[in-house]
């Protein structure tokens, strides 16, 4: 996916969002037509009301002539939720109705889950979307070139290797996608080592392109030594609760960190692994040099409750 396939939403009554969506559309070259003004309350949740007006909006910029819109980025970090739901699920797919009732019930199966497709808007009729948020302005920025550093240097011959891992912890319920990990291996094709370990802290990591664990408070981010357009969550509740309100870790904590790309839920999900990023999946498509914004959709099978956030175009292992 390339900037001249991605919409930019830009919200005019917050400040963050207007100086991060003017850096990100010209560090990227989005095209000035596919930058969108919206005007919406800088508050976690969005009422339904609000975020159909939001829809409308987004209808009336890329419908019939949005034809080449692809993917879609968010210039904020508040709002992330309607309701139970996660803005960038209720952008992409639609608001789900049945899902506030249960929110540790079982959506429909997202159809971009393990998809081939580099045109999910033409092929599929929906747009993945993804909030370039970060803790603070500085952060955003530093996001982003981040992000526009990553793109295809990494899986080429000659370049140094970086590393994926893939944590399990003593807290068995936030451990669940274990049984997913892929073996450790080194792949030497596109020069990353695959480590999959049991540790309670982050452990001393260099070059870390990808990094997966479960628990609910993150301990020692500061030993990971992440590349540009690494990729990082953690299975919580709450990770998607961008506020810090929770009590545990929110997804923003890998960005500020140094990682490119996260990803948590806005709403108790139980701990169903198919509402987190599937490890092997995941890893596949970064590799066959998807953006985060494609990798990170495509990992996930229910991803009705949970948020995306990064730099939507970073794609380390692109070839073009």
């Amino acid at each position: 996916m390339k900037a001249s396939q991605l919409g930019l939403l830009v919200n005019e009554d917050d400040p963050y969002s207007v100086a991060v969506g003017d850096a990100y559309a010209r560090r990227r070259g989005i095209p000035s037509a596919q930058v969108v003004a919206v005007r919406l309350p800088v508050t976690p949740t969005l009422e339904v009301a609000e975020f159909e007006a939001l829809q409308a909006r987004m209808e009336q910029a890329f419908g019939a002539a949005g034809e080449d819109v692809q993917a879609l980025a968010m210039a904020w970090v508040q709002p992330y939720a309607v309701g139970c739901q996660s803005l960038t699920a209720a952008v992409t797919l639609g608001l789900d109705a049945q899902l506030c009732r249960n929110t540790c019930g079982r959506p429909r199966v997202s159809p971009y889950f393990n998809h081939p497709t580099h045109r999910p808007w033409s092929d599929l009729r929906l747009r993945p979307s993804m909030l370039i948020a970060a803790p603070t302005e500085q952060g955003a920025q530093a996001l982003i070139e981040r992000g526009a550093a990553s793109d295809g240097q990494l899986g080429r011959r000659g370049a140094p290797w970086v590393h994926a891992w893939f944590v399990s912890t003593s807290d068995r319920a936030r451990s669940v996608r274990a049984p997913l990990y892929p073996p450790p291996v080194r792949l030497s094709a596109v020069g990353v080592e695959v480590h999959v370990a049991q540790a309670e802290e982050a452990p001393d990591a260099e070059r870390v392109v990808l990094y997966q664990t479960g628990a609910a408070r993150l301990e020692g981010l500061d030993r990971l030594q992440f590349v540009p357009g690494a990729l990082a969550d953690h299975l919580t509740s709450f990770g998607g609760r961008l506020e810090g309100a929770s009590g545990q870790s929110s997804a923003l904590a890998w960005i500020d960190a140094g990682a490119t790309a996260s990803y948590g839920t806005v709403s108790e999900p139980c701990n169903h692994p198919q509402k987190f990023p599937h490890p092997q999946i995941l890893l596949l498509h970064y590799l066959q040099g998807a953006t985060a914004l494609e990798a990170y959709w495509k990992s996930v099978a229910w991803p009705q409750q949970g948020v995306f956030v990064g730099d939507p175009l970073a794609a380390p292992f692109a070839r073009d």
